[in-house]
């Protein structure tokens, strides 16, 4: 035996080898051999190079890989960790191996409509996909709204909004103790939140050699399981912590004979490297782009002239000033070209693929934008096509004269400017495996090989980024609760907001303590809300998840596998409530509006699929959105600033109003806001109009595709994004779904067999296999896949 592939009724790959190096070279081949097309598109994502055969829309993404330097921050990682750990960088190079040797034959219909070949991966690629894949997932762009928000609103804006919004991802998980349990053994389970992509973002597998045999939840591109496995005698998970781990610095650039200069702490200007890149573009001419890096880190907005769109700090400019080449520095190589696009062949004859069309579904609203009537240019699969993102607002009184927002309080206030007359700014990134070349793939094997929650823990304290919190548990009643990553010590005005490089007091001094937490009555809940990562973070998820969790499984003493999946599809919605609270207290309605308040009034705060309640409370919620963001008060906000493309839906008013809606409700004062009255504005509009069918109606998966299908499935869902159902819309924009469970799982450590998991598609990546959609029936009623562990009921595969 040296490599043995074998496959369950669904599709989902068990491999056996006679090494761990083998292993890697296993997993490496089989994922190309069932993800082909989406390696690619991860690779070609990770070093920028993604809009030579997605087109233009893919350009504000590549731009910023390019910018920010991911593939060459994987090199630094990937050559400090053959350094460091030369194990784990050869068992990385093994799945690389794997991958090379499938890739050329593999089939996957995508390369043809997109007049791609595969390319060849490098050893730092799996680092290249991790980062790309990761880079937004903290939500750094968020700073950017909140300083906006507290430009035009005040520091208060800061708590009014702060949510878990629009981009960020989170995740349910719960451990339940022995005691808990029917078998006295602890169980697993929960469910990641991230967007729903075609194929799927995690590929269930098994991994299986003399020194372990580990089954989970792997990321396509990179060896190992990192977020969810069952080791048979240890099994663990994560969830997002919500800390706050990048930064952003406004930096001064100015041009020199020698190339480029920024302004540091110490009042005097250092050398920046430069280069410049082209990315090509199809259908499209090439775009030439600078690099810059800074000693903050690389710079991904602006430059020596000020913000693209030529924005300087303190005053809006509307040219777009051009990339100047400094002929004196010399320039980098250019990367754009990629011998994996079939020289002259049309990238763009597809009829299905529309040039333009944007490729980022690290976003999930369009803002400030009329939407193409053509679904298949869309570029997040959650607009409404036809739909103008920012409708038409309906007709409002005037607010009240809002008096001066308060001086912003330390560590909010800026620090006095030096005495320079509105200079350009620019903005560049930190962010830690810039600083350390260390993106925590020292964790990979150790996981693999641990047999105790003492091993998980020590392999976690590798672990880089996302900061996850991590819950393991193992057969001899060990427990672990903690937070796991690298988080900088550093100015709190450095989490909030975007700070000033060339001013002291912002700069990195070391890295946090991360913190551990224990179990109550035997659980421990985690999902997304404040928790043991409080201190590290800004914004987190609002709790009604974590207290909907706790609560169902304080409903019984004991609690088996089976159980679980009534947990994963909960539909209560809690944060209805403030809502509901202003409808009741309104008086003067019309007879019809009168009538659906009675109707909403009777309503189960359940958001499940068939109801028609559920329908009638999200049409006025919608409303309200749509009337809370047309509002004077917050005119200001709704203008987009001169932000790359990719950076500009953290800074959408309509989303960040919609899931932040239940403060903005329950708060004291809103900025003049007559809220009863737009409550009650929202009521008689839909009165007027009111849904007719159920929520599932308009309530439908959309999942995100790299090249969207012509006329895709959207099957109806229930869930809404705070139930522990988490299927995320953007109240006011859309009702469609992008986001929700990229997977279910329970571990359960009594026995490893007993265990159950699914995705939302299936295990092939590949369409018209039968196993690309073979799960998507049983995801949408919340069944789960029994977890198979016998060798002898498995198929083997040539």
């Amino acid at each position: 035996m040296s490599i043995e592939i074998f496959r369950d009724a669904w599709g989902i790959p068990h491999l056996r080898a006679d090494s761990a190096r083998e292993l890697a070279r296993a997993q490496g081949r089989v994922t190309a051999r069932d993800r082909a097309w989406q390696l690619e598109v991860e690779r070609h994502r990770a070093r920028g190079t993604s809009a030579a055969f997605l087109g233009a829309g893919a350009l504000s993404w590549d731009t910023l890989a390019r910018r920010a330097r991911l593939d060459d921050t994987a090199r630094r990682c990937f050559a400090a960790l053959e350094r460091r750990d030369p194990e784990t960088a050869d068992w990385v190079r093994a799945y690389v191996d794997g991958v090379n040797e499938e890739l050329p034959g593999a089939e996957a219909p995508e390369f043809a409509r997109a007049g791609l070949a595969p390319g060849r991966w490098e050893p730092w690629t799996p680092l290249g996909v991790w980062l790309g894949t990761h880079i937004l997932f903290a939500g750094f762009p968020a700073k950017l709204w909140r300083d906006e928000a507290i430009r035009h609103l005040g520091p208060d804006a800061v708590g009014l909004f702060a949510t878990d919004g629009p981009g960020t991802a989170g995740s349910n998980g719960w451990l339940v103790a022995g005691a808990r349990t029917g078998t006295g053994h602890a169980i697993l389970a929960g469910d990641p939140h991230r967007y729903i992509e075609d194929p799927g973002v995690y590929q269930q597998i098994r991994l299986s050699c003399p020194e372990f045999d580990v089954l989970g939840l792997a990321v396509p591109g990179v060896p190992g399981i990192a977020h969810f496995g069952h080791a048979g005698p240890v099994a663990w998970s994560i969830t997002n912590a919500m800390a706050d781990y990048q930064d952003l610095y406004r930096e001064r650039l100015r041009r020199t004979g020698a190339g480029i200069e920024a302004l540091g702490p110490d009042g005097h200007w250092h050398r920046a490297s430069r280069h410049t890149e082209t990315v090509e573009v199809a259908g499209e001419a090439p775009v030439e782009i600078e690099v810059i890096e800074t000693d903050r880190g690389p710079v991904i907005a602006g430059g020596p002239e000020g913000l693209d769109g030529g924005v300087v700090e303190g005053a809006p400019v509307l040219s777009d000033p051009p990339v100047v080449s400094d002929p004196s520095d010399g320039s980098g190589p250019s990367v754009g070209s990629d011998p994996s696009i079939v020289p002259g062949q049309s990238v763009g004859s597809d009829p299905s693929i529309v040039p333009g069309q944007s490729v980022l579904r690290d976003s999930s609203a369009l803002l400030g934008q009329s939407v193409p009537s053509d679904p298949s240019v869309l570029r997040d699969p959650s607009v409404v096509p036809g739909q103008s993102v920012l409708p038409d607002p309906p007709t409002l009184p005037d607010p009240p004269t809002l008096p001066d927002p308060p001086a912003l309080p330390d560590p909010l206030a800026p620090s006095d400017p030096p005495t320079l007359p509105d200079p350009p700014v620019a903005l560049s990134l930190r962010h830690p495996p810039r600083v350390t070349e260390d993106l925590g793939f020292s964790a990979l094997l150790p996981l693999l090989r641990a047999r105790r929650a003492a091993d998980v823990d020590r392999a976690f304290d590798h672990w880089v980024e996302p900061v996850n919190v991590v819950q393991a548990a193992d057969t001899e009643g060990g427990l672990l609760h903690r937070v796991a990553g690298r988080v900088p010590v550093r100015a709190a005005a450095n989490r909030l907001r975007p700070v000033p490089a060339w001013e002291p007091g912002h700069e990195w001094q070391g890295w946090h303590e991360t913190p551990r937490a224990g179990l109550t009555d035997g659980i421990a809940v985690m999902a997304n809300q404040r928790g043991p990562a409080t201190p590290l973070g800004v914004e987190f998820a609002p709790p009604h998840r974590a207290q909907r969790i706790t609560a169902l499984l304080a409903e019984k003493d004991r609690w088996s596998p089976a159980d679980m999946p009534a947990i994963h599809t909960d539909t209560h919605l809690a944060s209805a409530q403030p809502l509901l609270d202003r409808m009741e207290r309104l008086d003067g309605l019309s007879p019809e509006a009168e009538t659906l308040r009675e109707t909403i009034r009777q309503w189960d705060r359940r958001m499940a699929g068939d109801s028609h309640e559920a329908a009638l409370y999200a049409a006025v919620r919608s409303a309200v959105v749509r009337r809370l963001a047309a509002h004077p008060a917050f005119a200001a906000l709704t203008a987009p600033p001169a932000y790359p493309d990719v950076l500009l839906p953290w800074l959408g008013l309509l989303p960040r109003i919609a899931f932040a809606l239940e403060h903005l409700l329950r708060a004291e004062e809103l900025y003049g806001v007559d809220r009863d009255g737009v409550v009650r504005g929202a009521l008689e509009e839909v009165a007027a109009e009111p849904p007719r069918g159920t929520w599932g109606d308009t309530h439908r998966l959309v999942p995100w595709q790299a090249l969207p299908e012509p006329d895709p499935d959207a099957p109806a869902l229930s869930g809404d994004h705070d139930c522990v159902l988490c299927t995320s819309a953007v109240p006011g924009l859309t009702d469609l779904a992008a986001r929700g469970p990229a997977a279910r799982y329970v571990w359960d450590l009594a026995r490893r067999e007993d265990s159950l998991w699914v995705v939302p598609l299936g295990a092939s990546g590949v369409p018209g296999s039968p196993h690309h959609r073979d799960q998507l029936p049983l995801w949408l009623r919340g069944d789960l896949v029994p977890v198979v562990t016998d060798w002898q009921h498995l198929t083997k595969e040539d």
